[in-house]
């Protein structure tokens, strides 16, 4: 059994010194230290304040032939898992990520399921992974295009009743418009009504954002929601007052305008606005001309209201919110 002796320090010891780490060099003091003090560990160990157990288990793999025996030793395990997903499960991730790129795994999973696949978030999340790490996974370019909100000034606002509360589908619409500038000095005006409780959006895009255009986009409102629009919420904007007001009036829609400078009471259209950005018009191929992009809105909608899992919702879309939570509404709405 080979015994473990000191190095005799000077040129004989630098002559086998190999390049140590900062820890590796800590734990040669340790050693030089524990022989040149008589063996004494508890001593070395209040010395440099480690534990025994520390200090006996880098004892036991000194070699002072082999200086690197003070290294610290790989951690990868021998047997590392390999990947159980099925080539159809990842071929079905990978389409699902290259048809809607902006999603993430939370609502892949549900796309995924819906075909026929029993698996969990976490595994699509490694799929999704390794597609990327392998380089396979193509992932939609970017336009980077401006979108910004229009600021206009807003001098008289009404804020809706407090005890006026959205508790089923069409107690409260939010509606809000967005400038989308694909091309310098391009601009198209959308215009997106939310209801609060299901989630269910009405999307359209114009060249102009006029009270008529508002006025006229009620109509698509009334026609594609699945229940009738009690109520509308807007911001001060041009485009929400005279010939619009008067033609919810007319309909007998109660209109709720915000107040001043308060974007987060119509929180639910905003946080819509920023998902039709990422997930509609930064990765659409469609060409930005007003029939086209009309044509791809259109589908871009019956994806959101009818395939889009939304986490708000359970991961349940908002069709599936309304069937499962609300089956007469369509026809509560017929009969108004």
């Amino acid at each position: 059994m080979k015994t473990k002796t000191m190095l005799i320090r000077g040129v004989g010891r630098l002559g086998r010194m190999p390049d140590l780490s900062r820890k590796a060099l800590a734990r040669l003091k340790w050693m030089d230290y524990y022989q040149a003090r008589g063996r004494n560990a508890r001593l070395t160990c209040r010395h440099f304040d480690i534990s025994p157990q520390t200090f006996y288990r880098w004892w036991r793999r000194y070699d002072p032939e082999n200086l690197r025996s003070l290294e610290d030793r790989p951690r990868r395990p021998w047997r590392v898992r390999q990947p159980t997903a099925s080539l159809a499960l990842v071929q079905a991730v990978q389409r699902a990520r290259e048809t809607y790129p902006r999603w993430g795994k939370d609502k892949l999973v549900i796309i995924v399921r819906r075909e026929g696949f029993t698996t969990s978030t976490s595994m699509v999340g490694r799929i999704l992974r390794r597609l990327k790490d392998r380089g396979v996974l193509r992932e939609a370019p970017l336009h980077g295009m401006f979108v910004g909100k229009r600021l206009v000034p807003r001098p008289y606002a009404i804020r809706k009743p407090r005890e006026y509360l959205a508790t089923a589908p069409g107690d409260i619409v939010q509606v809000d418009t967005l400038d989308v500038r694909p091309l310098p000095g391009a601009v198209i005006k959308h215009l997106t009504a939310r209801d609060v409780v299901s989630r269910w959006d009405v999307l359209e895009a114009h060249t102009r954002a006029t009270s008529s255009t508002a006025a006229h986009f009620l109509d698509a409102i009334e026609a594609r929601m699945p229940f009738a629009v009690k109520a509308i919420q807007v911001d001060g904007g041009a485009e929400f007052q005279a010939q619009f007001e008067m033609e919810c009036q007319r309909r007998g829609i109660r209109l709720f305008v915000l107040p001043p400078r308060s974007p987060k009471l119509n929180g639910h259209v905003e946080r819509a606005q920023r998902t039709h950005t990422e997930e509609f018009y930064e990765v659409t191929d469609c060409s930005f001309d007003l029939a086209d992009l009309t044509t791809a809105l259109l589908e871009w909608e019956r994806v959101y209201n009818t395939v889009r899992p939304h986490q708000s919702l359970g991961y349940l879309t908002p069709q599936e919110y309304l069937q499962c939570h609300h089956p007469n509404l369509r026809k509560e709405a017929m009969c108004h």
